[in-house]
């Protein structure tokens, strides 16, 4: 037998036995608490047309997706991000709806980048979407929701990290930046490349003071001071209108009690570039990388033919994981009662039977084990 067939192609893996019991645990806890607040399930495919995640929808590069034809010669894609396909199910089925919607989620996506630092291909999200409310309080609800995900699974030591993308744009505008520099300036800062950022405004011939306070947005961040001093630097309506934004979200999210969780990060920007507005990261020690991303996308359903303001988030549930690990954080899930019968002696199976029918009612997780003695098990 050819051995290579036992192990899986790299980036994917199995997860089985207890570790994917806590994971169902942990996903049905999420799931109940997302419920508690409106939000119904919706599924949508695991691949999508091309187009649905096209570099026009600003989701993820052509290069990182998996790629293949079905008979008729179109390009499909696994998805990605959950988000492009809510939108498209949003402009379907909920054309003429003027109503907020709230929509949940749960599957796996697909990313095929070759720079994984031991990071995961495939992995399992789980999120919700607010459509049809461009409130600020939608952005509070969608991000004490996401304090309350993680106090839920057990995380104690976490910090939800928010950033507003019209800020960023404005000052963009301001200095007069064209749309090839501002994207290249904002993966630069988005990865906190200082150096970078400061090479590719000189490159650029951008003028002072604009060069200034375009490297000044990578120190924005970690309380509300650096709120007063972003609206210090911005001398433009879309930056000082993020600014009141952010200010009133401040106060949303300390109606809800969640504001010793939250941070204020100006020179965050997502890599996704259907986000307009507010957007936030979750952090937790032991992953690297954010468990939470979410944020405000206003004109994505547009593309999809229906114009409405939205708002949503995407939990990690494989980082969730990884982070109570680390954390040695127990995310319990029961363990599994065995009894035991003789099959030789008369009446054993049937009491078996019967007591682990009533032990199930009462949502034990109970099997059924034929022996010959007794091997430890509860007997019937």
């Amino acid at each position: 037998m050819n051995q290579k067939l036992l192990h899986t192609p790299e980036g994917v893996r199995d997860i089985y036995g207890k570790e994917y019991a806590k994971k169902r645990k942990l996903e049905g806890s999420l799931r109940t608490l997302i419920e508690s607040f409106g939000y119904e399930e919706i599924q949508t495919p695991t691949f999508e047309f091309f187009d649905v995640f096209s570099r026009e929808i600003g989701t993820t590069p052509s290069k990182d997706l998996y790629k293949f034809f079905d008979k008729e010669g179109n390009t499909l894609v696994l998805r990605p991000d959950f988000t492009p396909s809510i939108a498209r199910c949003a402009a379907k089925y909920f054309r003429e709806e003027k109503a907020p919607i709230r929509l949940s989620y749960k599957g796996n996506t697909f990313t095929n980048t070759s720079n994984l630092q031991g990071k995961l291909k495939e992995l399992t999200q789980m999120g919700a979407e607010l459509i049809n409310d461009p409130s600020v309080e939608a952005d509070g609800e969608m991000i004490a929701l996401v304090v309350e995900a993680l106090k839920k699974v057990g995380l104690k030591e976490f910090q939800v990290s928010i950033g507003q993308v019209e800020y960023f744009k404005g000052l963009c505008q301001e200095a007069g930046l064209d749309e090839e520099t501002e994207l290249d300036l904002r993966a630069c800062i988005s990865g906190k490349n200082f150096f970078a950022a400061q090479e590719l405004l000189n490159e650029r011939n951008v003028a002072e003071p604009y060069r200034e306070t375009l490297l000044k947005v990578a120190d924005l961040f970690n309380s509300m001071t650096s709120l007063n001093d972003a609206r210090q630097l911005a001398h433009n309506e879309r930056s000082l209108a993020a600014i009141d934004r952010l200010e009133k979200l401040d106060h949303v999210l300390e109606c809800y009690g969640v504001k010793d969780y939250i941070s204020y990060d100006l020179g965050m920007l997502s890599k996704y570039n259907y986000y307009t507005g507010v957007i936030f990261k979750a952090y937790t020690f032991g992953v690297g990388n954010a468990v939470v991303t979410g944020g405000r996308y206003n004109s994505l359903l547009g593309r999809f033919g229906k114009s409405a303001p939205a708002v949503g988030f995407a939990i990690v549930i494989d980082d969730i994981m990884e982070a109570l690990a680390r954390q040695k954080t127990e995310f319990s899930e029961e363990e599994i009662l065995k009894l035991y019968y003789h099959p030789e002696e008369e009446g054993s199976f049937a009491n078996a039977l019967e007591k682990a029918h009533h032990l199930r009612q009462e949502g034990k997780r109970v099997a059924l084990l034929a022996v010959e003695k007794t091997m430890g098990g509860e007997q019937a």
